[in-house]
């Protein structure tokens, strides 16, 4: 299956275009219906939200994150109106609603260190209220060490039973104002830190694995095929690695439509059941043809 990631943002009539990801746009609610009817029509099954406030005031706890009228959970709603039969997952981080633009809440001494159980708690809240609203699936991409159990345990408390290991900064405006994410996202050589975040999550109550980005680390897609055999796997073929096969084609080194499907056949070759990816639209006429 593939899942089509989109960026929506608070300007209820935006449709503006995203220099970094050719072809991608911050879309307003008013035009959904426009841009995703045809892609239904053609066969689009999924989607995967990505909020871009940019009409907000942030703070350092995120609270826009969870606006009953902030562009999530307004999408949300337009989207299971329009297209009932569409499966709506929501990403669920803090750092595009944070004035700091980091995934978590800080301590309050100072410190300048994330402080993992108060975030865990505030991405639960985030996603339960994504759920309350009508997603089918709440995709935590923050890597806050315990926000998965935090998750499952609000979602199940709440009515609901389902958190997905998931989904990104220019598309979403969600750069950090300091420093970087790299003391709480894994590191690309740690394999081994790799595996044993997989079946942390797991045994936390996660309901779907995922890998991003994809590419790179078609080797972890594998492991986590092995480690969690009974879990649907997805990937996500990230912004820079859509944007480089996209820059690739348009210097002539390989043709578009080629590399494009050449990418995808080898997530689902290392064990991929779900792709995320900016090639969806494309890859419903190609498919089709």
């Amino acid at each position: 299956m593939l899942m089509y990631p989109i960026f929506i943002t608070d300007d209820p009539d935006a449709s503006t275009e995203i220099a970094s990801l050719p072809g991608q746009r911050r879309w307003g609610i008013n035009k959904l219906e426009g841009f995703l009817g045809p892609l239904v029509a053609k066969g689009l099954q999924s989607v995967i939200l990505f909020g871009v406030p940019l009409n907000c005031t942030k703070d350092a706890i995120g609270t826009p994150a969870d606006d009953p009228a902030g562009p999530v959970i307004s999408a949300i709603r337009t989207l299971r109106a329009l297209f009932p039969a569409l499966y709506v997952a929501c990403d669920v981080c803090l750092c595009e609603y944070t004035a700091h633009g980091h995934c978590g809440l800080f301590r309050a001494d100072g410190s300048g260190t994330l402080d993992p159980a108060p975030s865990a708690a505030r991405l639960a809240a985030v996603a339960l209220a994504y759920a309350r609203a009508g997603a089918h699936c709440v995709a935590p991409s923050d890597m806050m060490d315990g926000r998965v159990r935090a998750i499952k345990r609000a979602l199940v408390d709440g009515g609901f039973a389902s958190a997905l290991y998931g989904p990104f900064r220019d598309a979403a405006g969600s750069a950090p104002a300091f420093g970087d994410r790299k003391c709480y996202q894994l590191p690309p050589a740690a394999k081994g830190l790799a595996r044993r975040a997989i079946a942390r999550d797991v045994g936390e109550g996660a309901d779907v694995i995922m890998v991003k980005p994809a590419l790179p680390y078609l080797d972890i897609v594998q492991d986590a095929a092995q480690l969690a055999p009974d879990h649907p796997l997805a990937c996500y073929q990230v912004s820079g690695e859509y944007a480089m096969v996209v820059a690739g084609a348009r210097a002539g080194v390989y043709d578009l439509r080629e590399m494009a499907f050449e990418t995808i056949n080898s997530m689902v070759r290392a064990g991929c059941t779900l792709v995320l990816t900016y090639f969806t639209p494309q890859m419903l006429d190609w498919l089709d043809e």
